[in-house]
């Protein structure tokens, strides 16, 4: 780890916390990285809470807990992280709550989260949501899309395509 990374995780920065859990999830050492996830969790970081949430619904390399999943990711979605929003609307579906999964993805898609809109589409096909509420989510979507776009960001998205990298949040 990073020596100025490592000073952060010492004094407590969730951001670095979480961080330092990833890399410990990339080397595949799960368990390390649970415990990284959880304790920035606890201090307000809110990717934290979306991997202890999603760890916990797939039961992975930790204990399968529907609730302490949905507890997780319900706190990641409230607090505006898109994927545990997209993932709330996964888990409504897979209940047969087509009505809150929608809504899930609509939020989920207005904050730029593209599946979120696929979701949305394929419901829109099969008639579980009306022609307006999906114009809707869809000008949404472009709208968050375009207030993320910088010439910055598009040039580190192009070395990443040219290098052949994923996105380093991947899970």
């Amino acid at each position: 780890m990073h020596k100025n990374n490592m000073k952060r995780v010492e004094m407590n920065d969730p951001f670095a916390i979480c961080h330092q859990g990833l890399d410990e999830f990339n080397r595949e050492n799960y368990q390390s990285a649970f415990e990284h996830f959880m304790k920035a969790a606890k201090l307000g970081d809110v990717e934290a809470c979306y991997r202890v949430g999603f760890m916990h619904l797939c039961g992975d390399h930790v204990e399968k807990d529907q609730g302490k999943a949905m507890k997780h990711l319900e706190e990641a979605a409230i607090r505006g992280h898109p994927c545990a929003r997209h993932k709330l609307g996964c888990e409504e579906r897979m209940n047969g709550n087509i009505e809150r999964s929608v809504k899930h993805w609509i939020i989920a898609a207005a904050q730029g989260h593209v599946i979120s809109t696929k979701h949305l589409m394929h419901e829109f096909r099969c008639g579980m949501v009306r022609k307006d509420d999906l114009a809707t989510a869809l000008r949404a979507h472009q709208a968050a899309l375009d207030a993320t776009k910088s010439p910055q960001r598009e040039a580190v998205e192009e070395a990443r395509r040219k290098n052949g990298q994923a996105n380093v949040y991947s899970f």
